[in-house]
């Protein structure tokens, strides 16, 4: 980083400003370690600190992460600006398939683009290769497991995509100066013995947690989510590369004393922890920048005082299909009703799990599992209460999605992926702009012909309604939260 800017990073180290955590990170050269903003120990001297965009920039330049403030805890950004977009999206599908073992050159056709473009712009952007990003993911995700959890170093190496033990202890060593047992001599702190694995994912406060738990809750889908105990539940199934099914469990609760989520998912969910890390964090809206959202909807308060609050966050999605489903089925029908229609689909079509867990019992049925159906498709969901042309909507959303024809995960045109919803017969402006905004996590959708937009700022047309909101650019899906949550409070 720039000189103007490092006085400018220094400040925010020294006052230990959580907005920054995540932005940057701090090199020591007295101490040889690399730290968050918000680090609790001694305040070293300005000469002895560097500040780098990313914990693998630290790592690549030498710096060992602090066994304090844990830099794997820092949450991750998501900028929508058009130049870092595919920069941004290739880190988090890093992030995301880090322990699936797969090469660059996987994710590169995934993207789309180049090797070369790839590695030039993430080296312009991270100051370190794509290579050097993705061994950084799996030493932090190792370095967390080791930390919070009882599990085996080769579990550990395992889950973490190293692919063997000496190649992770070689690595591990190599890169912090100490092998993996000795970090866990090193933390003094209780595990809980328990087979379950629990990790921490940090993010910016404010965090408004009760509402993003009242919003899942209100939408959540018998036997397959469950919101109890100020925690949220789901089952799981993920497929691995070797095509086998698995199928758990998660948990999700709030520790606002440390600025994180806890992230419980059960022993079978071992070899998709990434992924899953990754969809619970997309779910909970754990890359936003409150401060930046909120400079510019604050704006909202001279309409009426309160309609935007600090900390509001963006429900994203666990799983696409079933959401976007689920969005279908709330089509011109209340919450409620929406939410018994997803339930006896689940019921019906989904796959038994036994979790243990009373109230979750059905995994969600996927676009493959529809579209297996045999007959018409209005022969198997109309006897539960789903309308024909929704039927065959929720088909045609089925079919887009198994062919890869709508992109949910990457969407680095969000636009272009509205375009192709609204392709399918029954999918119209509401029901795209909505799935954009939670399956896509486009934090610039606006539904504006949403009934509870036009209640929450009536007595404003929908032609008014829509030019007041140019001023919320590019935060427009957080206005909307905002707008739904101002009915309830």
């Amino acid at each position: 980083m720039h000189t103007g800017e490092n006085r400018v990073w220094y400040a925010a180290f020294k006052a230990k400003d959580a907005r920054f955590d995540g932005r940057f990170f701090v090199g020591v050269s007295s101490t040889g370690i690399y730290c968050r903003p918000v680090c609790p120990a001694k305040l070293p001297r300005e000469e002895n600190c560097t500040f780098y965009q990313s914990a693998a920039a630290a790592e690549h330049a030498g710096f060992r992460p602090c066994l304090m403030c844990r830099p794997e805890l820092a949450p991750g950004s998501a900028p929508i600006d058009a130049t870092s977009a595919l920069v941004r999206r290739a880190a988090r599908l890093l992030e995301e398939n880090c322990g699936s073992g797969q090469n660059i050159a996987e994710y590169v056709r995934r993207l789309g683009c180049s090797d070369r473009h790839l590695r030039r712009a993430f080296t312009e952007e991270f100051k370190v290769s794509p290579v050097q990003y993705l061994q950084t993911c799996r030493l932090l995700l190792a370095k967390n497991l080791l930390t919070d959890t009882n599990l085996s170093i080769m579990d550990v190496a395992m889950a973490a995509g190293f692919g063997s033990l000496r190649r992770f202890n070689d690595l591990f060593k190599r890169q912090y100066r100490m092998p993996p047992t000795a970090l866990r001599k090193k933390i003094s702190a209780k595990k809980e013995n328990s087979t379950n694995v629990t990790l921490m994912s940090g993010y910016r406060p404010p965090y408004r947690w009760r509402q993003i738990l009242d919003f899942l809750n209100q939408r959540a889908i018998p036997g397959v989510e469950l919101v109890s105990d100020d925690t949220y539940m789901r089952t799981v199934h993920y497929v691995t590369a070797e095509n086998k099914y698995i199928y758990g469990w998660l948990q999700v609760g709030h520790k606002p004393c440390k600025n994180a989520l806890t992230i419980t998912v059960s022993p079978e969910l071992l070899p998709a922890l990434p992924h899953l890390l990754a969809r619970v964090r997309d779910l909970f809206d754990l890359f936003c920048f409150p401060d930046a959202v909120y400079e510019t909807l604050s704006a909202m308060n001279d309409i009426r005082p309160g309609l935007c609050v600090p900390g509001t966050r963006l429900p994203g999605c666990f799983d696409p299909f079933e959401m976007s489903v689920r969005a279908v089925l709330g089509q011109q029908i209340t919450v409620k009703a929406a939410g018994t229609l997803a339930g006896r689909i689940a019921e019906t079509y989904g796959t038994p799990v036994d979790t243990g867990i009373t109230g979750l019992t059905r995994i969600f049925p996927s676009a493959h599992d529809i579209l297996a159906l045999e007959g018409e498709i209005s022969d198997h969901l109309c006897p539960l209460g789903v309308t024909r042309i929704r039927a065959n909507t929720i088909l045609g959303l089925a079919q887009k999605i198994a062919a890869g024809e709508i992109d949910f995960t990457l969407c680095l045109q969000p636009e272009m992926e509205i375009k192709k919803l609204m392709t399918i017969p029954g999918i119209g402006a509401w029901t795209a702009q909505y799935i954009a905004m939670r399956a896509m996590g486009w934090p610039d959708a606006f539904p504006h012909t949403d009934l509870g937009i036009k209640k929450a700022l009536a007595p404003l047309s929908g032609q008014e309604i829509l030019q007041m909101a140019e001023v919320w650019r590019p935060w427009r899906s957080y206005a909307t939260i905002n707008l739904w949550n101002s009915l309830h409070e």
